[in-house]
């Protein structure tokens, strides 16, 4: 059977070479006039400043968390838009539910989307946490356990898809006979998983992840454990944590003094002194394009430095 090379083929080496990514939310709220603000981020920011970011990110959900009515667009489709019209960056969903699409379509869907960025694309994928959006479309919410079981199949079924010309798989939960995925990626996707939970979920992002990201809760200590966690199951693995890039989301404005900027400076160092190398940053819905310039001047620019 024809095979490309597998996870090791786009294993991310991180080194202690700092990345930052922009978060576009795909919402429309009463902050944004109802607009889906990466609509609008696209046609007028994101040409401009997404030069200075390593990612764009783009969330995975149906509807919003306000009010069901506010406009929030279907990830797929966005981000296949984004990757249209913004060459050079690449692109990852922040995270997907595994549990919205069957493993095979979600492997030939990233093999495609790989294909068309020029192998821009990241999979971005997990368990899954919102049960009432999995209820209201009619999908299974199995406890988390059997989740986070389901979401390695799935990797390993992507996996296989993007490698071999005629990939089978037989799991507890999943199954492929023959799943062709032409054309199969020349640089199989990395894959990012979104994983907070010490008991299960850490692990599983340590056995399979390229990437692995959570959210930041406001407390250094709990990342800095989890951190830790992860380090310590690659440990045991046998994995070079040089390959697997830990990565966290932060949801604060961008600076808009110098002031600002240096307290921004100091945070950020503070986390990737726990062993963050990958900032992913949600905005907001900033109104012009000077403070994200100023942040890569005034932020990105000295954190880089002091990485290097």
């Amino acid at each position: 059977m024809p095979q490309r090379e597998g996870s090791s083929a786009h294993a991310i080496s991180t080194e202690n070479a700092l990345r930052f990514g922009w978060l576009s939310p795909c919402i429309g709220n009463r902050w944004s006039d109802h607009r889906p603000i990466v609509a609008d981020q696209v046609e007028w920011l994101l040409p401009e400043v997404i030069g200075h970011f390593d990612s764009l990110w783009i969330a995975d959900h149906f509807y919003g968390f306000d009010a069901k009515t506010d406009p929030f667009l279907e990830a797929w489709t966005a981000i296949t838009w984004c990757a249209a019209r913004l060459p050079g960056v690449q692109l990852c969903h922040h995270v997907l539910g595994h549990g919205y699409r069957p493993p095979a379509l979600t492997a030939k869907m990233a093999a495609t989307l790989q294909y068309l960025s020029g192998n821009r694309f990241i999979l971005g994928i997990g368990a899954g946490w919102r049960g009432d959006e999995y209820e209201a479309y009619g999908y299974e919410f199995p406890p988390p356990k059997v989740r986070f079981a389901q979401l390695e199949e799935v990797v390993t079924i992507c996996r296989l898809m993007w490698t071999q010309d005629d990939p089978s798989f037989e799991g507890e939960h999943f199954r492929i006979e023959g799943a062709a995925a032409p054309p199969l990626p020349e640089v199989p996707p990395p894959i990012c998983i979104g994983a907070s939970g010490e008991q299960i979920g850490l692990k599983v992002a340590a056995r399979h992840a390229d990437i692995w990201n959570t959210p930041w809760r406001r407390d250094l200590e709990s990342l800095k454990r989890k951190c830790g966690i992860v380090a310590d199951e690659l440990d045991r693995l046998g994995r070079d944590p040089a390959h697997v890039e830990m990565s966290t989301t932060v949801e604060r404005a961008l600076p808009t003094t110098d002031s600002e900027s240096a307290e921004y400076v100091e945070f950020l160092a503070s986390l990737a002194e726990v062993g963050i190398r990958h900032f992913v940053l949600d905005f907001g819905n900033p109104d012009s394009a000077e403070p994200a310039h100023r942040f890569a001047e005034q932020v990105i620019a000295p954190l880089r430095v002091q990485a290097a």
